[in-house]
């Protein structure tokens, strides 16, 4: 398995991907749902791309660098991590956020795509800690956290808020 910065030669993978995503699934917005391909090459892959430099963007923009999962030739899941925490992102959705491809979950991917992210994210955020939100019941999230070492800091009505040491 291997983590792939987004990038223009695995565009078509990236937007079958990306636009299989449902619309809304456990508290993730995808606006790019059912988008065309020449829509997402022409307009979407480089904004999105843009994202990792954030120049020209509102004040309360964190930069972000998005990775694919690979086994093989087979796009698996996305990943995206925030390069640093706003108070906004830190009592909600974190440094990470990260989609399984439906019909391959529960097959170890997301366990093992956090485990190849984190090692990405240890270079790129500042915090001695990644963050990370997860709907209560998520079960299957929890336990990829869990499987990477996350301990729950806190929680509200329908989050946990977990964290794992950079180390």
């Amino acid at each position: 398995m291997e983590l792939r910065k987004i990038n223009i030669e695995d565009a078509f993978y990236e937007w079958q991907f990306i636009t299989e995503l449902p619309a809304e699934e456990n508290g993730l917005e995808n606006s790019y749902h059912g988008i065309s391909y020449e829509e997402y090459v022409e307009k979407v892959l480089p904004k999105i791309m843009s994202y990792e430099h954030a120049e020209n963007m509102p004040d309360w923009f964190v930069p972000e660098t998005i990775f694919y999962l690979w086994d093989g030739e087979i796009l698996v899941g996305e990943f995206h991590v925030r390069h640093h925490l706003t108070e906004a992102l830190r009592t909600g959705s974190g440094h990470i956020g990260y989609s399984i491809r439906r019909d391959l979950r529960g097959k170890g991917y997301g366990t093992a795509g956090l485990k190849l992210t984190l090692e990405k994210a240890r270079e790129i955020i500042p915090e001695e800690e990644v963050f990370f939100r997860v709907k209560k019941d998520n079960i299957a999230s929890k336990r990829v956290l869990e499987k990477n070492r996350a301990y729950v800091t806190g929680e509200d009505d329908e989050h946990l808020f977990m964290r794992i040491r950079k180390q």
